[in-house]
């Protein structure tokens, strides 16, 4: 069964060819490090992980590389706002974020360039699009004039004639031409508001627009053809169709071949925004006490393409879902059994249908129902007491290599607790909310009698084994 995509491209589940075979060429718009990630964002960068974590799982060799974007106009307002210089701010966003993917189990990607890295060579795109004859300049900004480019629209289905200023609802007025509200702003020239962020360049004296650095970086690195671009699917325009036209303007190539974006995700039925104070990061599910692999799960176990809730019902499905894996991998670890059912066919039936889901446009519910098909037939068989050890560790180990995908079938985290005590920790949040200090002490005290010791961090309660 070939490997499919969904492509926004094409608009259709194209089969995956890549350019060179074998190998695979990935690029992620990153994160604007001027705050701590939400979990709609992260769900993001998730499902771009289950897409490399699978190609790899199928025998491709992956140059996974995801940019940072360390300048743009709100990473300016905030250090503005807050006094900080633009490298002391971006430093540390860039590491909360990395710390965030590895609580999730994301695969920090081989290559993270910083945009503020490669400012050469953004000017000496912006160069080769001018003397192609694409840009214009206005006011010390310059400017791509997408009427130059016949293929702008393809990815997003607009009709340029028909777009205004601001017709898509996320842009920003300085990311726009007054000559041409269509044309978007390549490099924009300095203003009294940028403090000390700026670059005096062979191109004037400003700093790159947004769309411009990830053309830059993703081509310095993967090459001006490369197979995979992500992202979320409110990037499709402007974004990524602006990266669209300045690529394939400079270069004449065909930029991307597959471009695969993933659906939002909602709160409490509501998208997330700042307005609504809604913005739910990591680090305060984690400080509320919940499991993190619960979190994994509920961010990994919808289709990328649906548009999830996160709710706190969902975290509780996801909880009792987590609770089944261990629950079974444990049933499985305490067989003694010198004969009985072997699990070969079973295991590779379960792995085959796993597979063959995410094969699918990366199907992971339909790769979870495999999953937990197996679970309840061999519960069934472990009721009888009909395996053996060696069937137990054939089941393990291929839970473990479906885990190395997803990252939410495998053990409790190095550390992890059960249940009970994660509940303990919980309920001693709450009570150190409510400043019941003297209940709080008292469940401390409850954790060190079964076992337990409990530290607070700057990120949230941690225990760990006597």
């Amino acid at each position: 069964m070939p490997i499919r995509f969904y492509n926004t491209l094409t608009r259709q589940k194209d089969e995956f060819v890549p350019l060179e075979e074998g190998k695979v060429g990935m690029y992620a718009c990153g994160p604007t490090v001027y705050s701590f990630v939400h979990i709609g964002n992260l769900r993001t960068f998730m499902f771009q992980d289950l897409l490399q974590k699978h190609l790899k799982y199928r025998g491709y060799e992956i140059r996974h590389v995801m940019n940072i974007t360390d300048v743009e106009d709100k990473i300016i307002r905030t250090c503005r706002e807050t006094g900080e210089d633009l490298k002391s701010l971006t430093s540390l966003y860039t590491e909360a974020f990395f710390a965030d993917l590895e609580v999730l189990g994301v695969d920090i990607p081989e290559h993270t360039p910083r945009a503020t890295d490669h400012i050469e060579d953004m000017v000496k795109l912006v160069q080769r699009l001018t003397e192609n004859g694409h840009t214009y300049e206005m006011d010390g900004s310059i400017y791509f004039k997408i009427t130059s480019f016949d293929g702008y629209g393809k990815l997003s289905r607009f009709d340029i004639d028909t777009l205004q200023e601001g017709a898509s609802g996320r842009v920003d007025n300085d990311e726009y031409s007054d000559e041409d509200a269509r044309d978007f702003a390549l490099w924009k020239s300095y203003v009294e508001d940028d403090g000390e962020v700026y670059w005096d360049t062979e191109i004037g004296k400003g700093r790159p627009g947004w769309h411009l650095e990830c053309s830059c970086m993703s081509m310095g690195i993967l090459g001006e053809s490369f197979d995979i671009h992500c992202g979320g699917i409110d990037l499709v325009f402007p974004h990524h169709e602006n990266e669209i036209a300045q690529s394939e303007a400079a270069t004449g190539k065909s930029f991307v071949k597959y471009w695969i974006h993933a659906a939002h995700l909602n709160v409490d039925g509501q998208k997330i925004s700042k307005s609504l104070g809604n913005t739910i990061t990591l680090r305060t599910l984690l400080e509320d006490g919940h499991d993190p692999i619960a979190v994994r799960w509920a961010l990994r176990s919808t289709h990328y393409r649906q548009p999830t809730n996160f709710s706190v019902d969902t975290l509780a499905a996801a909880k009792q879902s987590v609770q089944r894996i261990r629950d079974f991998r444990m049933r499985l670890a305490n067989v003694k059994r010198k004969s009985g059912l072997d699990l070969v066919s079973e295991s590779e039936a379960c792995e085959t249908g796993f597979g063959e889901a995410l094969d699918d446009d990366l199907n992971i519910s339909g790769a979870l129902a495999t999953v937990f098909d197996f679970i309840r037939l061999v519960n069934k068989h472990l009721d009888e007491d009909e395996v053996c050890a060696s069937g137990a560790e054939t089941a393990l180990g291929m839970l473990d290599r479906l885990d190395g995908v997803t990252g939410i079938l495998g053990d409790a985290p190095s550390g992890g607790a059960p249940q009970e005590i994660l509940d303990l920790v919980r309920e001693r949040q709450d009570a150190r909310r409510a400043k019941d200090f003297a209940g709080a002490d008292a469940i401390r005290d409850e954790l060190a009698d079964k076992g337990w010791i409990l530290e607070d961090t700057p990120d949230g309660p941690r225990v760990k084994p006597v």
